[in-house]
């Protein structure tokens, strides 16, 4: 039991200081720091908070700044959530008891025990089962209120879209696919002009017989001099980069079966040329994927590092077959894809987090992720199936306001979370003498 020891002793006080309005008051060795909104912070969860970091970055390697800053930016953030928690509660959706039992169930799990085991040790502690589960809800609704009204600030206007549209587009413009059929009629290096101009009516011919009617393919068959003949000219689908200049600027006023109007000539001779077809870049057309996920969400009672660990314990036995996605998803995950063993439906770019759309865009189908950690918490993503598609212009606007919405999202967040503490009452107090 040490190891729960170490996981639930360090979670749970945290999650009670998170809330003291619903707790008892602290013992008379903790003083408080600090009153926000009518709730306080004290000095034990300041320390909590601290130990925590400290044991983090121990493991992670990681420089921490000096006590004196890193102290003040502990009690920055409790203060930070305790102005988020008092507005959540004003402002809050009710959280669903089904969702609010997974969350608990899934402190149980991260410390290895089972529910009757958790009440046991909260017991032993002294803190209300209900008192608990009140903490878990304020930070599932703390999440879902932040999401909310951040996006609320979130302006995206017309011009903004079709400015990032129009950079796609020309992004795009070198990755163009075309195919492209031709008849080749050769000119031998150092020819007369009498001889270039027999090769040039020649050509002309031949473009004279397709616009008459004739299979393009048949007389390339009968009267082209290069290697594709036998395929009917056509070269086949290559990217615009890979092209000469000369065919992609022949083509470029072209529809799809289009003849170019004239014979184009090159070192090589003359090129009657057809468009057989064009596949525009990626402003047109799309990956999507269908992957699925278990999200651990991290808060006072589940660490970033403790939630990793867990969720790396999970894709071993999903590896060994010892257990399923879709059981663990629908047994563990704090998202609402749970109830479909974590499944997340086909998904353009642009439709999650950066981090979490890299993640899944690197890995092979039926991959299974490191964990991976979000804003939402931390994730073990597999993907199932990926498929192209064209977008059509609503879709492809809709997808830039997906990707303008996540760039703006980090600046929206701290000034939604400066408002609040601009509103909101907060007094530091000075340690007892």
């Amino acid at each position: 039991m040490a190891l729960c020891a170490l996981v639930l002793g360090a979670a749970v006080p945290a999650a009670l200081a998170q809330t003291p309005a619903r707790t008892a008051p602290p013992r008379m060795a903790d003083f408080i720091v600090a009153v926000v909104n009518q709730e306080l912070v004290t000095n034990a969860e300041v320390e909590q908070r601290l130990a925590r970091v400290r044991e983090d970055a121990t493991r992670s390697k990681t420089q921490l700044p000096p006590t004196t800053e890193l102290r003040k930016q502990v009690l920055d953030q409790l203060i930070d959530e305790r102005v988020q928690i008092t507005n959540a509660r004003e402002n809050g959706p009710k959280v669903d008891d089904a969702e609010l039992d997974r969350a608990v169930g899934n402190v149980a799990l991260q410390n290895q025990m089972t529910l009757p085991q958790l009440r046991a040790r909260l017991q032993q502690q002294g803190i209300a089962y209900n008192t608990f589960r009140n903490n878990v809800r304020d930070q599932l609704l703390t999440e879902r209120v932040r999401e909310r009204e951040v996006n609320a600030r979130i302006r995206i206007g017309n011009e903004e879209v079709d400015v990032l549209l129009d950079k796609r587009r020309a992004a795009a413009g070198n990755a163009v696919q075309l195919n492209i059929a031709q008849i080749l009629v050769t000119v031998p290096d150092g020819a007369t002009i009498e001889v270039v101009q027999q090769r040039q009516k020649r050509a002309e011919a031949a473009l004279a017989r397709v616009k008459a009617g004739e299979s393009f393919e048949a007389v390339s068959r009968e009267m082209s001099e290069d290697g594709n003949k036998a395929q009917g000219g056509v070269i086949g689908l290559r990217p615009a980069d890979r092209l000469p200049d000369l065919f992609v600027d022949g083509v470029k006023l072209l529809k799809d079966g289009d003849v170019a109007p004239a014979p184009l000539r090159s070192g090589a001779g003359f090129h009657v040329l057809k468009l057989v077809e064009r596949q525009s870049g990626g402003a047109f057309t799309v990956q999507q994927t269908r992957a699925r996920h278990i999200l651990l969400r991290v808060s006072p009672q589940l660490s970033a590092d403790a939630a990793s660990r867990r969720l790396a314990e999970f894709k071993r036995s999903i590896q060994s077959g010892a257990k399923s996605f879709e059981q663990l998803a629908r047994d563990n995950s704090e998202d609402g894809s749970a109830a479909q063993g974590g499944e997340l439906g086909w998904a353009s770019p642009g439709t999650f987090v950066p981090e979490f759309e890299e993640t899944m865009n690197g890995l092979p189908l039926g991959g299974l992720s490191e964990p991976l950690v979000s804003r939402f918490g931390v994730h073990l993503i597999q993907v199932l199936e990926r498929r192209q598609i064209a977008q059509d212009i609503k879709q492809q606007r809709e997808q830039a306001r997906n990707v303008l919405r996540e760039q703006k999202f980090e600046d929206a967040y701290l000034e939604w979370i400066r408002d609040l503490r601009g509103r909101a009452y907060v007094e530091m107090r000075e340690p007892p003498v």
